[in-house]
């Protein structure tokens, strides 16, 4: 992970000052308030603002005053209620804060949430730092045969070192031509004063996917929920899937309750359509199905077979 050392003051600095509130707090996510979480080989997540919390969702949803009008577990109940029947308002009660560091293929996806208020570095204003992913070994990967978008098998010996050199200095290539075609440093000193730079916002066309971007990254409860539902499924691409993985812990902090029913139901459970309903019911009342008397296409059978875990 890479911050730098205003970064670090800053998060030292906001780390060392305590206020005090008469608004909830999450105890646990107070223990990591402002601290970057590692992804990826420099990348990172970091909580910078939060509001609400379990009872909040609560509180919503009843109307209430305080912090509630029912014990804990009647709480816990109606959060799962809620969960569980799709009613999404309560969720958007709760809001949080990310600043996160990122690739910018992973950021390219991610902003497809549009769900969210985005405020991103801006590379026209600054100049970017040599940074840029590499992928572990364990993810160099090969096409998938069946899958469009995603990977098969792990490539070895001199197929990966090959992919791994090229990434490499593909990127170290680009960023050298990037850094001179600037004629400027990072804190804004001139190379060669007999030379003009060319203006950051078209230098910075040379830069490849890989290189990290950061942004400041705000949304409600219930669209994170959407977002890692999609982003930390294992059919995920493998970087967003770390970025998702790390805020998923993050949300287990914050809201405990909500986030043990998402689990249950949102990343644990299924959902079945009307015909696959019917096929469980034919089987449990002990019919042989087969796919072709189903209602089901190839596809959906086999999905079906997956779920039930007769694949």
């Amino acid at each position: 992970m890479s911050l730098t050392p205003e970064q670090k003051a800053e998060i030292e600095e906001a780390r060392a000052e305590t206020r005090q509130t008469l608004r909830p707090v999450a105890p646990a996510l107070e223990e990591i308030l402002y601290t970057a979480i590692p992804v990826l080989d420099r990348g990172f997540v970091r909580v910078v603002d939060y509001m609400g919390d379990d009872a909040a969702v609560v509180q919503a949803a009843r109307v209430s005053y305080g912090r509630g009008t029912k014990s804990v577990r009647g709480d816990e109940g109606l959060i799962r209620y809620l969960l569980r029947h799709r009613h999404t308002t309560p969720f958007e009660m709760c809001e949080i804060k990310f600043h996160v560091k990122l690739p910018i293929f992973v950021a390219r996806q991610w902003i497809r949430h549009r769900t969210a208020n985005v405020n991103e570095y801006s590379a026209r204003y600054s100049i970017l730092d040599r940074e840029f992913y590499t992928p572990a070994p364990e993810h160099l990967a090969a096409q998938s045969t069946a899958n469009r978008q995603g990977r098969g098998d792990v490539l070895e010996g001199a197929e990966a070192a090959q992919a791994l050199d090229w990434l490499k200095g593909d990127a170290e290539q680009a960023f050298t031509h990037y850094e001179a075609m600037l004629n400027e440093t990072p804190a804004g000193e001139t190379v060669d004063p007999d030379r003009r730079g060319l203006a950051r916002e078209l230098a910075r066309m040379t830069l490849p996917l890989s290189t990290y971007t950061q942004w400041y990254w705000k949304i409600d409860l219930h669209n994170l929920l959407h977002f890692l539902a999609l982003r930390a499924d294992s059919h995920a691409q493998y970087e967003i899937r770390a970025y998702a993985d790390a805020m998923l812990d993050v949300v287990r902090r914050w809201v405990p309750v909500t986030c043990q029913a998402f689990e249950d139901y949102a990343v644990g459970g299924a959902h079945l359509s009307a015909a696959g309903l019917d096929v469980v019911r034919r089987m449990l009342a002990g019919e042989t199905v087969a796919q072709e008397g189903s209602g089901l296409s190839a596809r959906e059978w086999r999905e079906l077979m997956a779920l039930l875990g007769r694949d």
